[in-house]
């Protein structure tokens, strides 16, 4: 369950960002363990999500069985039809297993004009390189 607070900065433009980088979830046709690194961030709206209902939400995904598309824009969609930020972006770094990495990116739409965008700041998979 996800909870979500009033906004202490309402009106305000701003970045917030939540990276988690131990996410895990089930191959939903191995049943073998899937690890990601996540990175949301949203420019909030009338309400932010409480940081300590966000991290047991991912959690609950370790005994979830989901393609990597599914849990990323799973996890985005639902943060932005519930807390209805002004924007919403989450990118899934999704460490290799088979030989094949597979990076999942989802936003709600164009970010809003001035909002500060860094970059998410996780180096692509480069094995060998």
């Amino acid at each position: 369950m996800l909870d979500y607070v009033p906004n202490p900065r309402r009106g305000e433009l701003y970045l917030v960002r939540f990276a988690a980088p131990e996410f895990t979830s089930l191959c939903p046709v191995t049943g073998q363990p899937d690890f990601a690194h996540l990175v949301i961030d949203y420019a909030p709206g009338e309400t932010i999500v409480e940081s300590k209902s966000l991290k047991l939400f991912l959690g609950a995904f370790r005994n979830h069985a989901g393609f990597h598309e599914d849990c990323t824009i799973g996890i985005g969609r639902r943060l932005f039809d519930e807390m209805q930020p002004q924007w919403l972006r989450i990118g899934g770094y999704w460490y290799p297993r088979g030989g094949i990495p597979i990076d999942v990116f989802w936003q709600s739409g164009p970010p809003p004009a001035g909002l500060w965008l860094p970059d998410q700041g996780v180096a692509p998979y480069r094995g060998r390189g």
